[in-house]
Parts: structure tokens; C-alpha cells; sequence
């Protein structure tokens, strides 16, 4: 199959998994991201060209390559962990920043995008899963971090993100994505402000279907577009 075969494919199951969906007021439409880690720019024109309208990056570097040569897409997403000494890089690419994980990263991007005259879309990346190799905040630290940084001028909370652990049964996801959903919608409720709440990160490839049915109206899809990863 094509990129543009598999990204169709995928919109059809995001279609049926929203269709399936038992949360009451779940965000949407759906935003499918393509992570094109280790892409080459060609894969990315293709899926473009295919409808893509938003492409995601775990590497700074990599990222500011693939900027240089592509410009402006509809949408840059960084997906990976940002370290407060890359921000300076991140700012100026990235639509939205999912990967916020403490008050001193959200007031040296608010800094840095005040320098450039810009208001920064941001999610705050919540870990909860508990899994120690993974970042993120707490699950009950979340909604006390989007009230500490809701006066930072230059950000806009968005909303939030996880990264579930990979497991073969995909089910055992459901509840990470279901308590992930019930902290946003939390947080909507709160309303902090400053803040947009409309905008819930969940779901790779293996997962994503799950993820949508719990809610989550950004998915982040590679292997699933692309196949595996050229190393």
C-alpha cells in the first residue's frame, strides 16, 4: 500500500472510532499527525499531498533540517521532549508544542516567544501511566501546573497529552486514555485563564483507535502511515 493508501485507511477508522464513542462531549474533529521521525522530505511531500495537514517531530535538529527545506506547512507539531536550551530552536518552527512537562519549561517558552512577538500553543505532557522511563507530570499535578502557568502572556494552553505504554493487546490502553479524558474534561470545567482547552493528544499506531474512542481528537501516527522507520 501507498502512504496515501495507509493515511486513508486511517481516516476510515477514525471515522468508525468516533462513531463508537461512549464519552459525552468529546472534542473534535479529529487531527491526524504525521510523525515523520527519520522520514525523508519526499515521504513527507507524499503525505501531504495526501491530505496531511500536520507533521510531527521528536527531534529538534532534525526538525529545523526539514523546515528549511519545506517552509511553512499548514501545521508543526513537537512531539518529543523539549530541554529548556532547544527552545530557542523549537519557538519559531512548532504550531504546538504537545511536550510541556514543568513550570520552568513553560516560562522559558513563554520568554522566548515574547521575544519573537508570538503567542505559543502548548499541551502539558502528563505521564499517566506512572511509567518512570517515560516524562510527563503526575496525573494530579496537571490541572495545578495549567493554573500556575495560565498568566504566562505568551502561552496558550491547549490541553493535554500522554504516551501509553506498548502493549500487544491494545485494550489494556483504555484506561489511561479514559483517565487522561476525565482530567481534561477537569480542566475544561476549571477553565483557567488564558487558556483554549480544546485539544487531547492520545494515540500512536497501535493504539489510536482506542485513543479516539476515549476522546482524544489528536492522534500521532508514524509506522502506521509510513512504515517501519529508516535508522
Amino acid at each position: 500500500m501507498t502512504i496515501a493508501d495507509n493515511i486513508s485507511a486511517i481516516r476510515g477508522h477514525i471515522q468508525e472510532a468516533v462513531s463508537r464513542r461512549s464519552v459525552l462531549g468529546a472534542p473534535g474533529p479529529v487531527t491526524l499527525v504525521a510523525v515523520t521521525k527519520n522520514q525523508g522530505i519526499a515521504e513527507m511531500q507524499e503525505a501531504l499531498s495526501a491530505g496531511i495537514g500536520a507533521v510531527g517531530e521528536n527531534r529538534i535538529q532534525e526538525a529545523v533540517g526539514k523546515y528549511a527545506e519545506l517552509g511553512d506547512l499548514p501545521e508543526w507539531h513537537l512531539i518529543g521532549h523539549l530541554q529548556t536550551n532547544k527552545v530557542h530552536l523549537a519557538v519559531p518552527i512548532f504550531h504546538l508544542i504537545h511536550s510541556v512537562d514543568s513550570e520552568r519549561l513553560a516560562s522559558e517558552i513563554n520568554r522566548v516567544a515574547g521575544k519573537i512577538g508570538k503567542r505559543q500553543n502548548i499541551l502539558l505532557q502528563v505521564n499517566v501511566a506512572d511509567e518512570e522511563t517515560k516524562f510527563g507530570i503526575d496525573s494530579d499535578q496537571a490541572i495545578d501546573l495549567a493554573w500556575k502557568i495560565s498568566g504566562l502572556e505568551h502561552l496558550c494552553l491547549r490541553g493535554l497529552m500522554t504516551i501509553a505504554p506498548f502493549y500487544d493487546d491494545k485494550e489494556k490502553t483504555r484506561p489511561i486514555f479514559r483517565k487522561l479524558y476525565e482530567i481534561f474534561s477537569a480542566l475544561r470545567k476549571a477553565a483557567p485563564p488564558n487558556t483554549f482547552i480544546d485539544s487531547l493528544s492520545m494515540g500512536m499506531t497501535n493504539d489510536y483507535v482506542v485513543a479516539v474512542e476515549e476522546g482524544a481528537n489528536i492522534v500521532r501516527v508514524g509506522t502506521g502511515i509510513f512504515g517501519a522507520r529508516k535508522y
